[in-house]
């Protein structure tokens, strides 16, 4: 396994609607590990394939508490296949916009349909940070970040923060 490098705005990949997993085979489990590697290393708790600059529809996810141990999620082309009607506020995170935080009004719980690790089709019902983070990942693969639920003037900020850190590097 190794560590992937985090891409962060303003690259334009961020904003790539990703491309469906074919087959889950021997490369993309490779992928999966380093990705997990990463996300814990960053740390946190999901990570989307855009975000190590590949635009296929994969994420993983940990979101077990210290003590619990390690619980990661694998998922090749994740779909959501029912939302909750009751909604939940989480101030959100994103490792591709370090140092920024948006409070952000999701659906509480989802179902997701997805391909795990050993190509299989599975079904998931989440609930709480789970099912955040599993929409947030989702956003990603969509082209979607948390400054989009920003107003735009502070949406603009960011953005003009992250594109003078970028020349000064």
């Amino acid at each position: 396994m190794s560590k992937l490098e985090i891409i962060t705005i303003p690259d334009p990949i961020l904003r790539e609607i990703s491309t469906p997993i074919e087959r889950v085979d021997d490369d993309v489990r490779r992928l999966m590990d380093d990705m997990l590697e990463t996300m814990y290393d960053a740390p946190g708790v999901g990570l989307a394939a855009i975000q190590v600059g590949v635009p296929k529809r994969l994420l993983v996810l940990d979101v077990a508490d210290e003590d619990q141990g390690p619980r990661p999620y694998f998922m090749a082309n994740p779909q959501i296949v029912r939302l909750g009607e009751t909604t939940r506020v989480h101030e959100e995170g994103c490792l591709s916009i370090p140092g920024v935080h948006v409070e952000i009004e999701r659906p509480g719980d989802v179902v997701v349909r997805y391909i795990d690790r050993r190509g299989e089709q599975q079904e998931l019902a989440a609930d709480g940070l789970l099912a955040t983070a599993i929409q947030h990942e989702l956003d990603h693969l969509d082209g979607r970040l948390i400054i989009d639920f920003m107003s735009r003037l502070k949406r603009d900020i960011v953005i003009r923060k992250f594109k003078k850190q970028a020349r000064a590097d």
